[in-house]
């Protein structure tokens, strides 16, 4: 009796952590376009794009710096010559699509934007899924195809490549 309520509470703590994680992810999805606008509208405001991703990354390391600090880490300085080097491109890709949505959002919207940027994350992702690159191999399959051509649609949808910019 004993072990049917563990494993029930341990389903059911399963099923709220992905709850939550679902949650986080449709709110941080959520903060994304506003993300780009800030960027635009910082770059008008000053420098122009460039600057305003620069300064949103370093806003973001100074956040990132003292979560860090107050999650009281372990720090092995020796453990970073053992990293190899693809494993820093993760800042350069961040830079990247930092940059690009604060250049493209006062040209496509945000919401062309950010279809376009979610279908081309789930192209990359079931490609990357499909050959198990750097995690565990998850074949594709119709189901996943029928999926990514939907998201795909639903872009093409809401960007309307086929009116005049600003229609």
């Amino acid at each position: 009796m004993a072990r049917c309520r563990i494993v029930s509470l341990s389903l059911r703590t399963r099923h709220d952590m992905n709850a939550t994680g679902v949650a986080l992810a449709l709110f941080i999805g959520m903060l994304l376009p506003l993300q780009a606008l800030i960027n635009a509208s910082l770059g008008r405001q000053t420098f122009g794009p460039v600057f305003a991703s620069l300064a949103s990354f370093m806003v973001g390391t100074g956040v990132l710096l003292a979560w860090w600090l107050l999650t009281r880490p372990v720090f092995v300085p020796a453990a970073l010559a053992k990293v190899p080097w693809w494993a820093w491109m993760g800042g350069v890709i961040g830079a990247l699509f930092v940059a690009s949505a604060t250049l493209l959002v006062p040209r496509l919207g945000a919401a062309s934007l950010i279809c376009l940027v979610v279908a081309g994350q789930l192209v990359g992702s079931v490609v990357l899924d499909h050959y198990g690159v750097l995690h565990a191999r998850q074949p594709v399959d119709a189901l996943r195809i029928v999926g990514l051509l939907l998201v795909v649609a639903g872009a093409v949808l809401v960007v309307k490549p086929w009116q005049a910019s600003g229609g």
